[in-house]
């Protein structure tokens, strides 16, 4: 610890500022109290801030809260410099009153640590359980790093083991459940800390939030490249003849199409394209008994979930390798709840002179988006077929004239090469 100046009770001392660091501290400080905003507003700018060291105490709080809350390392970066030019002169001045509390009242003083208390217990508990689905938990943080003073702070934190203190004592890696324990330890000690610690721990506590999260996200994204890397890979060189019939309307509403072979996924797209579907409702696929879909669009969050990615499913997985017939099915917008059968009917030879998708044939026009479903699209055909049904004026308003049994396969075609907008980005 520094020397410390004698100072009266109540005396102010400067604190130096930039241009940058007041306009930062104005403008994106959140929750700063309007008397310190007063105060460095009527500062002229290249004179220093004047405090009293009750006020640098508080005025410190509102930038280890801010350092917790913010994802832009540049601005912790400014926050960090700013709180460090704080803290020295808090650690180089006292004015004999060691117990000084920050200049807000009890009760908020206690809401402000306890809410930090709760932020920080959470963050290392969910980053626990994020460490132990990806097993790294007894691995070392490799992200892990401390400085000198930060170390002489955590040996002292009473809660922490005896194992943790000997590895921080002789600098040797941690593991990231170690990690996580340290900033529990210190969301522990915050509330009985001394008033001049605790927006040290603060500080700390996030800095060990920022590694944690740096070295478990680097982690998730190290091992989702290798899953990607040993996924299956389509083969271009087998391509597979469909029949998609939509189920439930008469007269047949059908496509023949041809694709190469492709993830789950991608089939749902040609088919969109195909049928005349707009890809703006979910969808899933149904084979033996199993749901195929996106997990990310599917698991709204409720209830048990399982279904198997079908961006990850590729067709020669799950496809006879005969040229046995084989059908299963496929839903799209569950609301109106369109189903069709799949049918494959085989692998011909590839073309060279063709390129795929294509759609060869077909019969029927799509039913309109969001028209009801089945028994919808039946009350708008008979509404459109006849000039007198009460209905029929508002139908030929909402889409126009339409034309049940028309369809052009060399359109589809283009639409299937062409692609359609991804839903997820819609």
């Amino acid at each position: 610890m520094p020397t410390q100046k004698q100072i009266q009770p109540g005396e102010k001392i400067p604190l130096k500022l930039t241009a940058a660091e007041r306009k930062l501290i104005l403008n994106d400080l959140l929750c700063l109290d309007q008397d310190y905003e007063q105060i460095i507003r009527e500062t002229p700018t290249g004179k220093p801030v004047m405090m009293t060291l009750d006020d640098l105490y508080d005025f410190g709080s509102y930038f280890a809260a801010e350092f917790n809350n913010c994802e832009d390392r540049k601005k912790q970066k400014k926050l960090d410099i700013i709180f460090k030019k704080i803290q020295r002169l808090l650690d180089t001045h006292t004015d004999e009153e060691p117990l000084q509390t920050l200049k807000m009242n009890d009760t908020h003083k206690e809401q402000v640590i306890s809410d930090q208390v709760v932020q920080i217990a959470e963050f290392a508990t969910i980053s626990l359980m994020a460490a132990e689905q990806l097993r790294i938990k007894t691995k070392p943080l490799e992200t892990f790093s401390l400085e000198p003073e930060q170390r002489d702070v955590l040996l002292l934190i009473p809660s922490l083991s005896k194992t943790i203190k000997n590895k921080l004592m002789k600098e040797k890696p941690v593991t990231v459940a170690e990690v996580a324990s340290i900033t529990m330890s210190l969301a522990g000690d915050l509330p009985d800390g001394e008033p001049q610690n605790q927006v040290a721990l603060l500080m700390i506590a996030g800095h060990l939030m920022d590694q944690l999260e740096e070295g478990i996200m680097a982690k998730a994204e190290q091992l989702e490249n290798l899953e990607a890397e040993s996924r299956p890979k389509a083969n271009p060189d087998i391509l597979y003849q469909f029949k998609i019939t939509l189920l439930g309307i008469e007269p047949p509403i059908w496509r023949r199409i041809q694709v190469q072979d492709c993830t789950l996924d991608k089939l749902h797209e040609h088919i969109q394209a195909a049928m005349g579907w707009t890809n703006s409702h979910l969808h899933q696929f149904e084979i033996k008994g199993e749901r195929y879909g996106d997990p990310d669009l599917l698991d709204d969050g409720f209830g048990d979930f399982h279904c198997f990615d079908s961006t990850a499913t590729i067709l020669s997985q799950i496809l006879p390798r005969t040229r046995k017939r084989f059908s299963f099915k496929y839903e799209y917008d569950f609301g109106d709840g369109w189903k069709h059968e799949v049918l494959f009917e085989g692998r011909p030879p590839l073309e060279k002179n063709r390129k795929y998708p294509l759609c060869l044939e077909g019969e029927q026009a799509c039913p309109p988006e969001d028209i009801g479903g089945v028994w919808g699209y039946a009350d708008y055909l008979e509404a459109l077929a006849d000039p007198k049904h009460e209905h029929h004026e508002e139908f030929m308003e909402w889409g126009g004239s339409f034309e049940p049994d028309k369809f052009d396969p060399k359109r589809a075609t283009r639409e299937m090469k062409k692609g359609l907008p991804d839903w997820r980005m819609m």
